[in-house]
């Protein structure tokens, strides 16, 4: 191959409090710093960003896998999305209940059987016949996500204030041989209707990747992304010229203008050229390229590190 690898990841568009800070940055980049190994070695494309995508699953403080928020009956309902970029081939699940790491299942989804989506009871069913583990869904449900659950149950509550801090997670890469994918996995809108399925499930909405253009992962109001196809967008844009960042902010700056919704996109395209933007007030995001961690939350904020500095640093903790 001749491409040098890329990875990007996200933890999330939306409102990242003061206090959950640091756990942020350091998922994100743990994620980033694991999926880049694995290129490096030679690994593809899908394989990164299942492995960057499972790492902020299990990680606590990303709305997807343990973390997750709860649907209006209190439990947890997940939705999750791979697509390999060489020949398009995609898999989802949606409204998936204990089980620890939903992009595991849509992987599984999109190699091992003739479908793109399974949803719920079927999803269930086909997680049984893959071996996947059962864990009871207590497993999945934070102290934090139990308390937002309650407060939004109080009848002056607004639940549409917390939709803006939302943690789905997701991950682009190109590899050596030049092949694209994306992952995003998420546990959806706190308090939402029970069976509902925002974007992250559906294909050119949630994530969208492309050999001819690039790969891209999105966060943010599930509802609006789907109405604009926000993934596929990005990537149109590429098509027709746009460089990843200014791709990314165009199709933001239209959700915004056209249907008042706010998000956040990575994207690397088939050049290995990548981005990072939201029009949210932060997303996490981090990216490998060259043996360099570029990291941030803000606007504006980058931090740049080699990558033997950050792993030394991510095991020390931040």
């Amino acid at each position: 191959g001749r491409m040098k690898p890329v990875i990007v990841v996200h933890g999330g568009a939306g409102r990242i409090f003061k206090e959950r800070e640091e756990g942020c940055r350091a998922g994100v980049v743990r994620a980033a710093l694991r999926g880049y190994a694995l290129l490096k070695q030679g690994g593809s494309a899908v394989d990164a960003v299942e492995e960057a995508v499972r790492s902020m699953e299990d990680d606590p403080h990303f709305n997807a896998g343990c973390g997750s928020v709860l649907n209006e009956k209190g439990e947890v309902e997940m939705d999750a999305i791979i697509m390999d970029g060489k020949n398009l081939d995609s898999g989802a699940v949606s409204a998936v209940k204990c089980i620890a790491n939903p992009i595991k299942l849509a992987r599984l989804v999109m190699e091992k059987t003739k479908h793109m989506l399974l949803t719920d009871h079927g999803a269930h069913l086909f997680a049984q016949a893959m071996g996947i583990p059962e864990i009871p869904g207590e497993k999945l449900i934070t102290e934090r996500s139990r308390e937002r659950w309650k407060k939004n149950l109080e009848p002056d509550s607004n639940p549409e204030e917390f939709h803006k801090d939302l943690g789905t997670v997701g991950a682009v890469a190109i590899d050596s041989e030049g092949n694209v994918a994306c992952a995003t996995s998420t546990g959806g809108l706190s308090n939402k209707m029970i069976g509902r399925v925002g974007d992250t499930a559906c294909i050119g909405s949630g994530g969208y990747a492309d050999n001819h253009s690039g790969a891209t992962s999105t966060t943010g109001h599930g509802e609006s992304i789907m109405k604009v196809v926000l993934a596929r967008l990005i990537l149109y844009h590429m098509e027709q010229g746009m460089s990843p960042e200014v791709a990314a902010d165009t199709a933001l700056d239209y959700m915004k203008t056209r249907v008042g919704g706010l998000g956040g996109v990575i994207v690397v395209n088939k050049a290995g050229e990548w981005a990072a933007r939201f029009s949210t007030k932060q997303m996490s995001w981090a990216t490998v390229k060259d043996d360099n961690l570029h990291y941030g939350i803000y606007a504006g904020e980058k931090h740049i590190k080699s990558v033997d500095e950050a792993s030394a640093f991510e095991r020390e903790g931040f």
